[in-house]
């Protein structure tokens, strides 16, 4: 559904599988294809072996001779199984939750070949860094920052250890980042390097912001239809309702030490509220949680009126609602694969789905200035409300000590100067 839950047939979507082929039940671990991530020709392989089987059924010795130049091309194109590259990760990564820049904010086809004003780390024009340059590998455990263990648990430096997995701005920058700049240097314990380096995200491409299933199933003319927005991206569908999309969005800040928790299927939810279907984990009093960016994506999808819990509909196939639009009927088969109750009453609830940011690094130059944060007007870091802010709080002692302090001086210079006036006219009678 929208906020990126999975459906009841996410195990047999092709879709779904495309991205997650340890999915598939032919297994006990799944069956991954090991060229999703090491192919970097281009070349269909799983076309040209299935035409290679069926021109080896052929009688006809030209369909011989054609699955022989099949295979050649296969021998050819093998030598460029390598290293994972962009690409290979873009493929899934970058049209998360079923189109490009559907889920992630940070992540879209425009890091594909993007400049450093984009990301001063993947620049083709600056570093020009591919993804497992930080997100490092061994025997196929990828190092990231929520997977396995979240990286914060081990805030080790690449200084210290070189073969730390470099998961973390602080591995190769260091917890001092700065050079001749203690005061910034004194935020590194609270603001991760993100919040301040990445001032917005989706700055190329939109990114979708919000998914509302309950308006599902409209038509025109009596057929489905697609209504394209201001980017060229799709503001309606009927098979799954209505889209927001934005670009330059200005990330939501929430501390968070690494790990993510989620709603599911089996939770007790309360209509009368939002539901947090996946919201950051971190406490001030945790020393490794840090102030965090966050794109908030907004929906509303189905839950049960009388279990008050979220719904898992089937959507494709022959009988799930891209076909049927019968939202009852989808949630009733989707419910009963899981094994799950539904009551035959459903309604809408909202949700929200919460995305880390932490692509799209800006160079140093177009990073946040401090007024971003320190001004009460308009601070970023309005939403952190346990912690006292210089410019964004007002604290009547400190205040009052303030402008005591300011009038003190006021009145000090004043009496000094009237001094020397009356002094020096004296002496010049």
């Amino acid at each position: 559904m929208n906020n990126f839950c999975i459906s009841a047939n996410a195990m047999e979507d092709k879709g779904c599988l495309s991205c997650h082929p340890g999915w598939s039940q032919k297994g006990v671990q799944g069956e991954v294809n090991c060229l999703k991530c090491h192919n970097s020709s281009g070349f269909n392989f799983e076309e040209a072996l299935t035409d290679i089987r069926s021109f080896l059924k052929d009688d006809d010795p030209e369909a011989h001779e054609m699955a022989k130049d099949l295979q050649q091309e296969i021998r050819t194109a093998v030598t460029q199984v390598t290293f994972p590259n962009r690409k290979n990760c873009g493929d899934c990564h970058f049209t998360g939750g079923g189109g490009d820049g559907v889920k992630h904010g940070d992540l879209d086809t425009s890091l594909t070949k993007p400049n450093r004003m984009l990301d001063v780390h993947m620049g083709t024009d600056g570093k020009n860094f591919t993804c497992t340059r930080c997100h490092t590998t061994a025997e196929h455990h990828i190092a990231g920052r929520i997977y396995t263990n979240p990286a914060v648990e081990s805030r080790k430096s690449l200084i210290e250890d070189d073969l730390a997995p470099k998961i973390t701005c602080e591995s190769c920058h260091s917890a001092m980042p700065h050079k001749n700049d203690s005061k910034m240097n004194d935020h590194t314990d609270v603001v991760s390097c993100q919040a301040c380096h990445i001032p917005s995200f989706a700055r190329v491409n939109p990114t979708m912001m919000s998914w509302d299933w309950s308006k599902a199933g409209k038509m025109k003319d009596g057929k489905p239809y697609i209504e394209d927005g201001e980017f060229g991206k799709p503001v309606y569908k009927t098979i799954k309702g209505e889209f927001k999309w934005e670009k330059n969005v200005i990330p939501e800040y929430f501390r968070f030490n690494g790990s993510l928790t989620s709603t599911t299927a089996d939770d007790i939810i309360d209509p009368g509220k939002i539901v947090e279907v996946s919201r950051p984990v971190g406490d001030k009093s945790d020393p490794q949680t840090r102030i965090f960016p966050f794109k908030i994506h907004r929906g509303k999808q189905p839950y049960d009126k009388v279990h008050n819990k979220l719904l898992a509909p089937v959507l494709s196939g022959p009988k799930g609602f891209w076909t049927t639009l019968d939202m009852n009927d989808a949630i009733e088969r989707g419910n009963k694969a899981l094994g799950l109750p539904y009551s035959g009453q459903f309604d809408y609830v909202e949700t929200t789905y919460a995305v880390p940011i932490t692509h799209m690094v800006a160079p140093k130059e177009n990073a946040l200035a401090c007024t971003e944060c320190h001004i009460r007007e308009t601070s970023r870091l309005a939403g952190i409300t346990d912690l006292y802010m210089p410019g964004r709080d007002r604290f009547r002692l400190v205040d009052t000590i303030g402008w005591v302090s300011v009038l003190g001086a006021f009145v000090a210079v004043l009496l000094h100067g009237l001094g020397r006036f009356f002094m020096r006219n004296g002496k010049e009678d």
